[in-house]
C-alpha cells in the first residue's frame, strides 16, 4: 500500500478558495492519517506561496479563517509544500519570496522519482 501522497497544484486557480478546498482538505487528511504528504505547486499555481498572498484568499466568502491558515495547519500536521522550479520563471518568484511552509523548491529529477517510486500516489489538481 502506498504510504505517500503528492498532490499536484497545476491548473488550480491559486486565487480561487473554492478551488484549493479539496486540495488541502485532503493533504492535511492524508497527513492525519500518517501518509507523507507532499503539496507541488506549478506554472500559475506558485503562486500560492509568495509571502502574503494565500493571507488574502478565502475558501468561501464567510470563511474567517484564509487559505494561509489551512496550509499552516496542514504544514502543522506535517504537510509539505513545494514549490516546482518552473513556477518561480512562471510567476516571477525567487527563493526568498516564498512562505516559511515552503519546504524548498524541486526540479523535474526530483518530482519523476517521487512518483516513479511504485510506493506513491498522485492526484492532480
Amino acid at each position: 500500500m502506498p504510504q505517500k501522497l503528492v498532490i499536484i497544484l497545476a491548473s488550480t486557480d491559486p486565487l480561487s478558495g473554492e478551488a484549493l478546498s479539496a486540495p488541502l482538505f485532503q493533504a492535511s487528511v492524508a497527513a492525519g492519517m500518517n501518509y507523507h504528504v507532499e503539496v507541488v505547486c506549478t506554472g500559475t499555481a506558485a503562486k500560492l506561496l509568495r509571502n502574503g498572498a494565500a493571507a488574502s484568499i478565502h475558501l468561501k466568502p464567510d470563511e474567517k479563517r484564509s487559505v494561509y491558515d489551512f496550509i499552516k495547519e496542514g504544514h502543522a500536521a506535517g504537510v509539505r509544500f513545494f514549490c516546482f522550479s518552473p513556477g518561480l520563471d512562471v510567476c516571477s518568484l525567487r527563493k526568498e519570496d516564498l512562505i516559511p511552509e515552503c519546504s524548498g523548491v524541486i526540479g523535474a529529477a526530483h518530482f519523476i522519482e517521487e512518483i516513479m517510486s511504485g510506493d506513491c500516489r498522485v492526484l492532480t489538481y
